[in-house]
């Protein structure tokens, strides 16, 4: 799926002004300018409320046949105010029945005014199926426009020249829909589109595997060959990235066990016989031949590392930068990335989801844990909803704000009207204002509103377990051990109902320090609801549950089985009631289980 680029300017801008940046851009396509790209993002940030203006009369103006907008009756007026009293907001539940419409192959507008062609899978992790999400060309337009303005500040800061990247990036498997639409994941129809091979290009960091090995229908024999292809490529690697950092952490684990055929393939030029698709051996037999050397100088570095800390710089010595979303969910797998990544630099990727992108990172000479996303205000319109203690997703609250209203340290939850038919859509994110670009916000991710530890009163929020989790974790280093993945559950079938976490733990730990980092749990959730609650035994005793090696693969396994990619998945950090098969999984797996007697 290919497209133009087009940027979206406010009335204002001359029309010779216009034609100049198309002809930026279009010279951008073949010699990346990371100057033009900064003047442009400046200019749009500097004016940010007109621009919101004009993207959302854009938006109302390009899709005002779809059936879902004429039944708002907006009678041609596209201002904010009409707009948010005639339109509610909504989530996916309430477009659930217009997205079924489109993928069934509605012949009509329903959403959008140019059909969509494409649906996009969300990774599932949340709720544990995906959900269907409208994809077109402009949202990769959107997509483009934010890797172009954060590679640009990254650039700036972090210059590198003519190479590859080691991309561990993967396509999800695709299949048609009723309607015959081509669905898959979001990552997946950006990686298929043309315009992501010439932006890569600009940016003199195409991925050093081929095609076959990006979108292989098998992801364990996809990773072993990027591995592998990195290797052979490693003098010429000046990036690594993947759109999550769970899937560099996933990669370099995976090398941890492969590394000594990896050199074996290069030493005879053979590969693997465990490769057995077809499409990759043709690929690989065109990048892989006999190598003696080579084989033997990342045997003689692998046999050198201790503990497999500075992986990265002795395999791959020009690599300037480690790139992935690190933010959120992420942040628990930065101390693994660490000891992987030495003294080479990792920068956060950008700020988006499934239905869209939100900000870029144009400060990346900060550490992940302090990452910031600037909005972009042409690539869609943005609400922002305050947050208080009564507006859940069904419940009447305050309304949301624009985006050039919101104050400063306030936290607020995402709105987003998009490019593909989505109007006034609650992301569930909650983000915080922590400054201002020009005119526009810079927002931190706090959250995601629904994934919380709840029973009654108590609310234990995705950063709450983390911390938790990391405070406890810490008893484990005595024993040289660390946990590897966690997740946790409500159980609510014991009366009081209590927390349950569970641990993968990279090996056997004693049973004193599990009681111990069990009871640490339960003391590091600080929450004045729940410590009332424990007190009085309206929540029971938090149990800690140690899982069997290789859980959170066999979970992985499952989001890959249905339909999500090993780049965009995420551990689902609170598993649900209607989450069964995960649960089942998990509790198929528990070795050892301790219970907390933290308040007696």
């Amino acid at each position: 799926m290919s497209c133009s680029h087009r940027i979206f300017h406010c009335s204002c801008t001359p029309s010779f002004l216009l034609k100049q940046s198309h002809s930026k851009i279009k010279k951008m396509e073949h010699k990346f300018d990371s100057e033009a790209v900064i003047q442009e993002f400046e200019s749009l940030t500097k004016d940010a409320k007109r621009v919101q203006l004009e993207t959302l009369k854009k938006i109302l103006k390009e899709n005002g046949e779809a059936e879902y907008l004429k039944k708002w009756n907006l009678n041609g007026k596209f201002d904010p105010q009409t707009y948010s009293s005639c339109v509610p907001l909504v989530t996916h539940k309430d477009l659930e029945p217009y997205i079924q419409k489109i993928a069934d192959g509605a012949s009509y507008p329903v959403l959008t005014g140019k059909p969509i062609t494409t649906i996009t899978l969300s990774s599932g992790t949340t709720q544990g199926k995906p959900k269907f999400v409208p994809f077109n060309d402009e949202l990769t337009e959107t997509t483009m426009q934010i890797y172009r303005t954060s590679f640009a500040f990254r650039n700036r800061e972090f210059p590198i020249g003519n190479g590859k990247a080691l991309s561990f990036i993967f396509g999800s498997k695709q299949f048609t829909t009723k309607g015959g639409l081509l669905a898959g994941t979001a990552t997946t129809n950006v990686y298929r589109s043309a315009q992501f091979k010439k932006t890569m290009q600009a940016m003199q960091t195409p991925s050093c595997s081929p095609d076959e090995v990006i979108f292989a229908p098998d992801f364990h024999q996809s990773l072993y060959c990027h591995l592998l292809c990195g290797l052979i490529f490693r003098e010429e690697i000046q990036v690594i990235s993947s759109t999550f950092a769970h899937s560099l952490v996933h990669s370099f684990r995976t090398f941890e066990l492969v590394w000594s055929e990896l050199c074996s393939d290069i030493r005879t030029g053979v590969l693997s016989a465990k490769i057995t698709l077809p499409s990759i051996r043709t690929a690989m037999a065109k990048v892989l031949a006999p190598n003696p050397d080579l084989a033997d100088e990342i045997q003689k570095k692998c046999l050198g590392l201790t503990d497999w800390t500075g992986l990265i710089p002795e395999m791959f010595p020009n690599c300037k930068y480690i790139y992935a979303i690190m933010t959120g969910s992420m942040e628990p797998y930065l101390k693994k990335l660490r000891v992987y990544a030495g003294g080479v630099r990792l920068l956060s990727a950008d700020y988006g989801s499934s239905e869209g992108w939100i900000g870029a990172n144009v400060n990346p000479d900060l550490p992940p844990e302090m990452t910031s996303f600037t909005v972009l205000p042409n690539i869609g319109y943005f609400e922002f909803l305050p947050l208080t203690e009564s507006n859940e997703v069904d419940s009447v609250g305050p309304e949301p704000i624009g985006l050039t209203d919101v104050q400063l340290d306030e936290e607020y939850e995402v709105v987003v009207t998009n490019v593909a038919g989505l109007y006034r859509y609650r992301l569930g994110d909650v983000v915080k204002v922590i400054g201002f670009h020009n005119s526009t916000p810079k927002l931190q991710f706090v959250c995601r509103r629904n994934l919380m530890l709840t029973i009654n009163i108590d609310k234990n929020t995705e950063k709450d377990l983390q911390l938790s989790v990391e405070t406890a974790a810490k008893l484990l280093a005595y024993e040289k051990l660390e946990v590897l993945d966690f997740t946790s559950h409500v159980d609510l079938t014991t009366d009081p109902a209590h927390y349950v976490i569970f641990w993968e733990v990279s090996g056997e730990a004693s049973d004193a320090v599990l009681k111990e980092c069990c009871n640490c749990l339960d003391k590091s959730f600080v929450d004045a609801g729940y410590v009332s609650s424990r007190k009085v035994n309206a929540i029971g005793p938090l149990e800690l549950r140690v899982l069997r090696k290789g859980t959170f693969q066999k979970i992985l396994d499952h989001y890959v089985g249905l339909g999500s990619a090993l780049s965009q998945f995420k551990t689902p950090r609170c598993v649900g009631p209607s989450n069964r098969k995960v649960l089942q999984i998990l509790c198929n797996n528990v070795v050892k289980s301790y219970v907390s007697n933290t308040f007696g």
